[in-house]
């Protein structure tokens, strides 16, 4: 719905009202932080040079790949457009700002990003991630849906496009060039070549993770870590819990599912629970969960948001290792509502087990949830932590 454009004398109203060429809409961040607002100077350029290029004549099939919280999806969400993201929280934004605008969110199209239908579109708006290996998988996957008149525009801000970045598009699509910077922010054009031979690759990276006995490991182009173990989960892993009480087990922020694994092979719980925002995430995870025990363990695979539809007080453990940044913002938003989830689906004297960066003092917002906290190992850089529902 558009809606007149004004001064906003609020400063809380400037960090939720974005002003474009389509008119004037609320957005908010998922999680909701006053703080931060939901879209940047390169939503607002890719907006601006759509309308004044004329390029938004109906009928028109669109696709929107990668809008974090849908400034792009609600501005343009009179042509119906097709969004791709690895982002359950991205695709729940997108449904609650359509409501905030009064637009129907039953009439998102959403595409989680692990396949697209082959099918030709006539304009594509990509926001450029952060992960060179999600863009060219993502790049990779599109090339079936562009045609010869196909439109392709990215946008990002200036410091996160760099020569790898217009290379990609490049060697992918074909002929690509700039535009000027504006707000920081910049253009990526890019004409298809439909001559370029691409053939599509397998996004996964893999390796051996050797504990108590080796585990193939499989990551998607959007998993934290992939190809390697990181150090974090490295600790937690050393000091892995184990009892015999733990028959119902949650991997928070699952990512590859690395923490689960470990904490199945060495506890042999009736169940684990492996949960995360990122489509890419869960599909590794229950990848290599079935690759290491098969159907020997019962699992659950869950796109969600933190420990959303899970039982409470179901849990005997929860083990987490916390985003502490969300696209380009480093904040405690994410971990703050796993923390209280943990809290709440977990059993009485059932334990939530934390690794995380020293510097982010997680010990201060796990105490203030669970009324305790305690550490159970620390080196240079992290921390492991355990608090007890009482």
């Amino acid at each position: 719905m558009k809606k007149p454009t004004g001064n906003i004398e609020s400063s809380s109203k400037k960090l939720t009202e974005m002003s474009v060429s389509q008119g004037q809409f609320t957005l908010n961040r998922k999680p909701i932080d006053v703080k931060l607002q939901a879209w940047e100077a390169a939503d607002e350029y890719l907006l601006k040079y759509v309308d004044e290029q004329n390029l938004l004549a109906e009928p028109l099939s669109l696709l929107i790949i990668n809008d974090a919280f849908g400034a792009l999806t609600v501005a343009l969400a009179a042509y119906k457009p097709t969004t791709m993201s690895d982002s359950y929280l991205a695709q729940q934004a997108m449904m609650e700002n359509l409501s905030a605008n009064e637009l129907d969110p039953a009439a998102l199209k959403f595409n989680n990003g692990l396949s697209l239908p082959a099918k030709a579109f006539d304009l594509v708006l990509i926001k450029t991630p952060k992960s060179h290996a999600l863009l060219e998988f993502q790049l990779r996957l599109l090339k079936p849906s562009i045609g010869a008149n196909t439109i392709i525009i990215a946008s990002g801000m200036s410091r996160s496009i760099h020569n790898k970045t217009l290379q990609l598009f490049e060697t992918i699509v074909g002929p690509t060039t700039t535009s000027l910077a504006w707000k920081k922010s910049r253009l990526i054009f890019a004409t298809p070549n439909l001559s370029l031979e691409v053939p599509f690759a397998n996004s996964s990276d893999r390796f051996v993770l050797e504990t108590n006995r080796s585990f193939n490991i499989s990551s998607h182009a959007n998993v934290f870590s992939r190809g390697r173990l990181d150090e974090g989960s490295q600790l937690l892993i050393e000091h892995m819990p184990i009892n015999e009480q733990y028959r119902d087990i949650a991997d928070l922020g699952c990512g590859n599912g690395v923490l689960g694994i470990i904490a199945s092979s060495l506890n042999k719980p009736s169940s684990i629970i492996f949960a995360d925002e990122s489509y890419m995430a869960v599909s590794s995870a229950k990848q290599n969960f079935g690759e290491a025990f098969g159907k020997s363990i019962k699992a659950h695979f869950k796109v969600t948001d933190c420990l959303h539809g899970v039982e409470d007080e179901s849990i005997d453990l929860v083990l987490n290792n916390p985003p502490f940044h969300q696209l380009n913002a480093i904040g405690d938003a994410i971990a703050w509502q796993m923390f209280i989830d943990a809290r709440r689906v977990l059993r009485k004297d059932a334990a939530l087990y934390v690794v995380g960066n020293r510097h982010l003092g997680y010990h201060t917002k796990v105490k203030k949830v669970f009324g305790n906290c305690e550490m159970i190992t620390s080196n240079q850089k992290f921390v492991v932590l355990k608090a007890v529902k009482q």
